[in-house]
This record gives structure tokens, C-alpha cells and sequence, in this order.
């Protein structure tokens, strides 16, 4: 006869045995019902049609949003003191029993005065509240209140109260609102901080209801508490410190979510369409990247071994490319679509602007030159191309003659067919919206995929590039390739500008030139075309009259743009008026001083594009930027452009000054909305969120594991419901 068995149980997560007596001794819980977290604010005491849409409006819909409502603050209310024992001027709370009150008016003609005759034990004292009439029929003698407030010569002045018993409009506890550690929400002027803490405190309840989202072995490895006493003691915890605990601890959960929901996405993008095989480098690559003039940095070889490695795989490539400014991206760029073309198929470069294009157009045909015995053919294709150019090559690309094209959103419309698109490269993809990058890769050969390379040129600091830029695989350069000169740069005002002036005129009677940049005065680029056409011919009869003075704006026909850059290039002109269509792209090495108007009104890593236009040659560099900061916060900036060259140190400046929409230049780049987290500031636990989920892709081998069930089930309910472009449109 066979012996039983018997197994001794070991606790999940931590994988620590059990004994019977340890499992007898645990207090037996409830099953969570997440059902119930899905029930509707209107269901909560206090919670009428009214207050209900004005919780809508900030997307507080379900007892479950109002307990991801975290406060941004606590105050420390301490205990109940008593009357006799206030001081004047300081925040105190007292426990106090009302004999009268009555409405009483003032002089100034809005402003209504509740004053109360209240007591404890200790003495009586005044009561007053400014501007709230209909207290006075709720405070009927015998009515117990706890208030916060200040004592002054006046009486106690009232910040907060709760109606303990007696009267009417009794609280949900008394005393969350005005003893101990209290919460504040972010509220509006339709829906008080007050009232959204009687909710939430009716809501914390159901705390216990919410599922563990994060995996047990996860939790226990690092000493995270369980997501309902998180929650609850986010909202009203013991002390400070547990408040902080608690809020670092959803914070932290929040950002595992978002890393998990961008290595699902970037994994689904992979297995949904096939990608295009690309072999070892051949003659074409290698024999152009042997006649460049130049010598490649460290940080460029390794940006093109890493796109060999993602093209020989049956993938698609989806890699960002970032890098300082100078230091070689197109390079990295016109690599990756040779490889294409080496291997039989085609390439494309997409530009978000006419001016970028043409520039690319200029770039490439100074770049593919080179190559001996080749001869490299592209196309232009933007909106000004005529009818018959672009019939002949769109006739081209759709019969293969034709390998490259570089273009604009051109390249996109449906009458735009490759015989076989291997590579693209999306420049300032950013500028870009999820249906156009998604037409562009809809362009690939069958049903497979096109490699895309993504180019910014707007250095992003790491905290950023995590949740903006999750998805992609990430390549950096910094290293500046040889004789790139050090760009000086001062921040002046306006009693420097004839100095200024001057010192422009100095360097163009050495042979150099100089670029002048208007200010952001509007949105409008037909506003700020017409703000550059008035400065080009005021300093055509003024300051620079003895010079020849250009003008470049976005406003121009293609046409005229292109003579414009020709021109500066060519050095038939001296000085170029223009707006910010020079961030990137121009390169005239002769180029040596930038004056920058209203330079307060950029972003630094706006501001440190710019002035990479200049320092492209062997000649001494400087940047003058006109500026009138009216804050300390633009200070702070000015003065972080002026000492720093280091574009991704402005980045993180940026970042922490200005919020992270404004790093790449708008807010509508859907960039994740979190509930608690907050960047940079809690960029260390990004870090580790992004260190968990590369642990559990490497110890899983996916993400689909069962056991992280709830984990995944938890990350396409809080991110699933973005596309992938989404996050970046």
C-alpha cells in the first residue's frame, strides 16, 4: 500500500513554506469584487446629477476613479486643541458647541458675514465664516462643529468645518476634513476639495476590492504594501511618511503598467506584419561610406551596426535615432537606405516640411556624389513638384527604376505606390500624426512591413524618452565629429544692441556671415513670415545696408526658398533673415554668428538647435540671443542655454522647468496622462519600472505568461486603450 504524501504549502511570491498553524492563524478575507469599483459616483451620498457631471468633466466617473484620484498634498491638522489654549494667528482646530449664529452684512457690498456664538469646556469664543449665508439656518444652538481655522482680534476665522451632531448636513466622518493628517484633491470651481474628500473617504471602503495588479514575487522582493492599504493611505494615511510610502508605491505601479503596455504594443506591431529580410552590408554601402571625406565617430559606428543587426532580422526595424546637434544623423540615415537599395529594394525620406525636404534633397546629392562607379538617383516629391515631375516619378517608384525619393506628406497619398519599399526614414517624426506615419509603413511590399528609422533632432532626456519614446529601440549620439567648433553664446538686452550689431558687422568684414531669427511672435506662420519680411528690409536700410540681407520663411514658394538657401550657401548673400524653418537641416559651414530675438519665448533645446546652425566650420562661432526675462523662470532657462552645450543636459533642464509636452514643442503629442506619477521628478521610479518588466520579459520570455494574467489585464485597462503612434501623435 502506497504512503501518502503530504506537501507542505509554500507562500506565493515569496515561495517561503507554511505550516498549518501559520495558515490556520491568518484572518480569513473576502474575495475582492472589482465589480464594485465600477459603480457610479452617483451612488455615494452627496453625489447628486449636478456634482456628478462636474466630476465627469475631470474624469472622475466610477467609485474606482475617485480612489485613483490622488491627492497632490496633505495637511497636518494635528488634534483637537481647546479654546482657552488658542494663540493668535495660529492654524488650529477646536471641538466647540454652538449657542447662536446669525448673518450679519458688511460695508463692501458682496460680502456677507456668518458670525456664531460657540463654547467647549474651556471658554466661548466668536466663529466666522465670509461669504457662506446658508450655514446660519444649519448652526441651531446645541449643534456640535469641529472647525480649523485662525484666532485673530476679530474672532476665529474659519477655513474648515464639520457639523458633528445636531443640525443638518452631517458629514461622512467627522474629522477628515479638519483634525489629523488631511487630504488635498485637485478639485474645481464646480466641484470643492471638500466635497471630493467626502466622497473618497465613502470610497476607500471599497479599497480592498481593487486586484493586485502587480505580480506577488514583484511585491515581495521589494517590501511594496498591498494595493488597498496603499490606496488608502494615499488618501488618509497616519503620517507624512506613510502618505509618501503609499504614494511612491501606486506611482511606482502606475509606471510598470505604462512599460508593460508599450512592450506589448511594440511586441503586437512586430508579429502583425513581417519585416523584409536585409543581408550583410554589400559594394554600395561600403564603398560609400569609404569615399565620405570624413571619419565616422564611435557613437555613428555603432548606430549603423545596430541597424545591420535590426535589418537581418525577419522584423520590421522601429528605432529611434536622437542625437546632438551635428553630430551625423543624416549620415546614419542615407546608410540605412543604401542598404536597401544594395539589396533590391527601394527607400524613402519623409520630412515634415518643404523646406526640410528640399534641404534633405541638397544634403544627399552633396553626400551620394562620392560614390565612385554608382550612380545613386532620388527624386524630390512635395506638394510644389509640377504635375509632370511628379507623374513621371511616381510612374518610376511604382515600376522600381526608381530606388529613393525623398519627400513630405507627398509620399503618403494614395496614388503613391512603390514596387518595393524596404526602408524608411521619418525625419522630426514627431511633427507627424498616427495616420500619416501609418499610410507611410502601409506603403511596404505585400503584407510585409518597412524598416523605419526615426529621426529627431531634438535631444530627449532619458525620463522622456522612456514613456514618449517606450516602444522603440533607442540609439544616441553625442559624440561631435572632428572640427566642430564650441558655439560661445551670451544672453543680452536691448542696450547691447548696437554693440551687437557691431560685432556682426566686424565678422562679415572678415568674409564670414550670419543668420538674424525672428521672435515667436505668433502661432501664425503667415505672422511670423510677415514679422521677418518687415525686419529683413529694416536691416537692409539700417544696421546691415552695406551688406546683402536674404530672407527665408515658410511662407515662400518652393521655389524662392530654394534660391533663398542657394543664395546664403553660395555666399551671395551676407546675412539671412529667417524664422525657425533653419532649426535643421541648413549647413553652411561659413555661417558663423546667430542672433536670436525674443529668445525667451523658445524652449532651450529649440534654442540650442538653432545656434547649431552655426559652428560648422574651422571659424570661431557665437550665438547672441536678445532676450527679456520677466520671470525667474526664464532666468533659470537664459541662463542654462548660456553655460551648458550639452543638449541633452538642456533637455532635462526643459523637463523639469517646463513640463515634458514642452520638450518637443506642443501638448499634443499624447504623452501618458498619469494618476500619480509625475516626471521627472519620480524618474528614478521610471527606471525601475522599465529594470522589472526587461526582468520579466528575460525570466518569461514574453509578457503572456498566465501567471502575469492580472499584471497584463490591468496594463490594457489603464494604456490598452492608446495605439502605439498614439503616444507620440
Amino acid at each position: 500500500m502506497a504512503t501518502a504524501t503530504l506537501t507542505i504549502p509554500r507562500a506565493l511570491g515569496s515561495g517561503e513554506l507554511q505550516e498549518r498553524d501559520q495558515l490556520r492563524a491568518v484572518a480569513l478575507r473576502s474575495l475582492p469584487r472589482p465589480s464594485r469599483l465600477m459603480a457610479p459616483v452617483s451612488s455615494l451620498r452627496g453625489a447628486g446629477p449636478k456634482l456628478t457631471a462636474a466630476a465627469a468633466e475631470i474624469g472622475i466617473d466610477t467609485v474606482g476613479d475617485l480612489l485613483w484620484h490622488v491627492p497632490h498634498g496633505h495637511r497636518d491638522r494635528a488634534g483637537v486643541r481647546e479654546v482657552a489654549d488658542l494663540r493668535i494667528g495660529e492654524q488650529a482646530t477646536v471641538r466647540v458647541t454652538v449657542r447662536s449664529a446669525r448673518v450679519r452684512p458688511t460695508r463692501r457690498r458682496n460680502l456677507r458675514l456668518v458670525e456664531a456664538s460657540v463654547a467647549d469646556a474651556s471658554g466661548p469664543m466668536k466663529a466666522v465664516w465670509f461669504n457662506q449665508a446658508y450655514l446660519a439656518e444649519r448652526l441651531s444652538p446645541g449643534t456640535t462643529l469641529l472647525l480649523n481655522g485662525k484666532l485673530d482680534r476679530s474672532g476665529f476665522r474659519v477655513s474648515a468645518h464639520e457639523i458633528v451632531s445636531g443640525g443638518s448636513g452631517v458629514a461622512a466622518e467627522a474629522g477628515i476634513h479638519t483634525t489629523g493628517i488631511v487630504p488635498v484633491h485637485n478639485a474645481t470651481a464646480r466641484l470643492s476639495a471638500t466635497r471630493l474628500r467626502d466622497w473618497i473617504w465613502q470610497a476607500v471602503a471599497n479599497a480592498p476590492d481593487a486586484i493586485e495588479a502587480l505580480p506577488a514575487e514583484l511585491r515581495v522582493r521589494r517590501g511594496l504594501a498591498s494595493e488597498a492599504d496603499s490606496l488608502r493611505a494615499a488618501h488618509f494615511p497616519d503620517s507624512p511618511e506613510e502618505a509618501a510610502s503609499a504614494r511612491d508605491r501606486l506611482a511606482f505601479e502606475e509606471l510598470c503598467l505604462h512599460q508593460a503596455a508599450l512592450a506589448m504594443r511594440r511586441d503586437s506591431r512586430r508579429e502583425a506584419r513581417p519585416g523584409i529580410p536585409i543581408g550583410a552590408r554589400g559594394e554600395l554601402a561600403n564603398g560609400w561610406l569609404s569615399s565620405l571625406p570624413f571619419e565616422l565617430t564611435g557613437d555613428q559606428r555603432r548606430a549603423l551596426s545596430e541597424i545591420d543587426a535590426d535589418l537581418a532580422t525577419g522584423r520590421p526595424m522601429q528605432r529611434l535615432l536622437m542625437g546632438e546637434v551635428g553630430s551625423g544623423k543624416t549620415v546614419i540615415a542615407v546608410f540605412a537606405m543604401l542598404r536597401a537599395l544594395e539589396a533590391g529594394h527601394q527607400a524613402a525620406l519623409m520630412a515634415p516640411t518643404e523646406t526640410l525636404a528640399e534641404q534633405h534633397a541638397v544634403t544627399l546629392d552633396s553626400l551620394l556624389s562620392g560614390v565612385e562607379g554608382t550612380v545613386v538617383a532620388f527624386a524630390l516629391l512635395t506638394s510644389a513638384t509640377t504635375a509632370a515631375r511628379r507623374r513621371e516619378t511616381l510612374a518610376r517608384l511604382a515600376s522600381g527604376e526608381l530606388g529613393l525619393v525623398v519627400g513630405t506628406h507627398a509620399l503618403i497619398e494614395s496614388d503613391v505606390e512603390f514596387a518595393s519599399l524596404a526602408v524608411c526614414v521619418v525625419d522630426e517624426q514627431h511633427r507627424f500624426g498616427v495616420a500619416q506615419r501609418a499610410a507611410l509603413d502601409a506603403k511596404g511590399p505585400g503584407e510585409a512591413a518597412p524598416h523605419t528609422l526615426h529621426m529627431t533632432a531634438t535631444p530627449i532626456p532619458r525620463t522622456l524618452s522612456l514613456t514618449a519614446y517606450g516602444d522603440l529601440d533607442a540609439t544616441t549620439i553625442v559624440e561631435l565629429p572632428k572640427g566642430r567648433q564650441p558655439v560661445k553664446t551670451w544672453v543680452v538686452g536691448e542696450e547691447k544692441r548696437r554693440g551687437a550689431y557691431e560685432f556682426i558687422r566686424e565678422r562679415l568684414r572678415e568674409g564670414r556671415q550670419a543668420y538674424v531669427v525672428c521672435p515667436l511672435v505668433s502661432d501664425s506662420e503667415q505672422l511670423q513670415a510677415k514679422a521677418a519680411s518687415a525686419e529683413a528690409e529694416r536691416l537692409r536700410r539700417g544696421e546691415f545696408s552695406a551688406f546683402r540681407v536674404g530672407l527665408l520663411h515658410g511662407q515662400m514658394p518652393s521655389r524662392a526658398k530654394a534660391a533663398a538657401m542657394e543664395a546664403f550657401a553660395s555666399g551671395a548673400t551676407d546675412v539671412l533673415v529667417a524664422t525657425t524653418v533653419i532649426e535643421v537641416g541648413i549647413d553652411v559651414a561659413n555661417a558663423t554668428v546667430m542672433l536670436i530675438e525674443g529668445a525667451e519665448r523658445y524652449g532651450l533645446s529649440q534654442l540650442h538647435q538653432l545656434r547649431g546652425r552655426v559652428g560648422r566650420g574651422e571659424h570661431e562661432s557665437q550665438c547672441i540671443l536678445f532676450a527679456d526675462p520677466d520671470s525667474e523662470l526664464a532666468r533659470r532657462r537664459m541662463a542654462a542655454i548660456a553655460s551648458s552645450r550639452d543638449g541633452f543636459e538642456l533637455a532635462e533642464v526643459d523637463l523639469t522647468l517646463r513640463g515634458e509636452g514642452e520638450i518637443l514643442g506642443t501638448r499634443q503629442h499624447g504623452l501618458p496622462r498619469y494618476r500619480v506619477a509625475e516626471l521627472p521628478e519620480d524618474a528614478e521610479l521610471l527606471v525601475a519600472a522599465r529594470t522589472e518588466i526587461q526582468s520579466l520579459l528575460e525570466r518569461h520570455g514574453s509578457l503572456d505568461a498566465p501567471e502575469l494574467g492580472p499584471f497584463l489585464d490591468a496594463a490594457r485597462e489603464r494604456f490598452g486603450d492608446e495605439r502605439v503612434e498614439g503616444i507620440r501623435a
